[in-house]
């Protein structure tokens, strides 16, 4: 059985079980949603996945939670928490990386930053987190300019190729957002 983590005013974050994350798949496992994280996954990429986020918030206490629409227990996508580890971004393994993935349905409503400005609470307040990271495709936008809109800064240096993928096609080249705890403390009012 689930759990929830945290509430907002239209939003739950709770752990994952077996129906929530099938419906994960279906509603989020297409061409538009993974265009910028390499492609439709197979089922095997889906199964290691889970696996994945179910060990982080095991081993850590956090992980990519499923979204759900307080108003009516729509599962919109995930957002989270989890320590950084993409092939190509080493300098950065081990910190707290902040990430989202939502249906089409539900983009340009403000649920992914709503559930971004929990998640980042989450991160400086209960797990003390000094900063936390955020990556995303060079093309990928309106990431980016969540990231912006969160307070984050773009860190260049730390821009990688994903070794994962073609050095040369989406998602690659990354791009590397961060904030500090201070930084996050000195603006969290004005996301309110």
């Amino acid at each position: 059985m689930s759990e929830i983590v945290v509430e907002t005013a239209r939003l739950r974050l709770r752990t994952w079980d077996d129906a929530r994350w099938d419906e994960f798949v279906t509603v989020t496992n297409t061409p538009e949603v993974m265009r910028w994280l390499g492609g439709v996954f197979s089922p095997a990429q889906m199964a290691a996945a889970r696996e994945r986020l179910d060990g982080y918030q095991r081993d850590f206490g956090f992980t990519f939670w499923a979204v759900e629409r307080r108003s009516d227990d729509a599962l919109l996508g995930f957002c989270g928490l989890k320590r950084a580890n993409a092939p190509g971004a080493e300098a950065l393994h081990g910190e707290v990386e902040v990430g989202w993935r939502l249906r089409e349905e539900a983009w340009g409503q403000g649920y992914a930053k709503e559930a971004a400005i929990a998640s980042l609470d989450l991160a400086f307040g209960r797990f003390a987190a000094p900063r936390v990271v955020a990556f995303t495709a060079s093309g990928n936008l309106p990431s980016q300019g969540l990231m912006l809109r969160l307070g984050m800064q773009h860190w260049a240096t730390h821009d990688y190729i994903d070794q994962r993928f073609a050095a040369d096609v989406p998602p690659n080249p990354q791009v590397t957002f961060g904030i500090t705890a201070e930084e996050w403390k000195a603006q969290r009012a004005s996301l309110a």
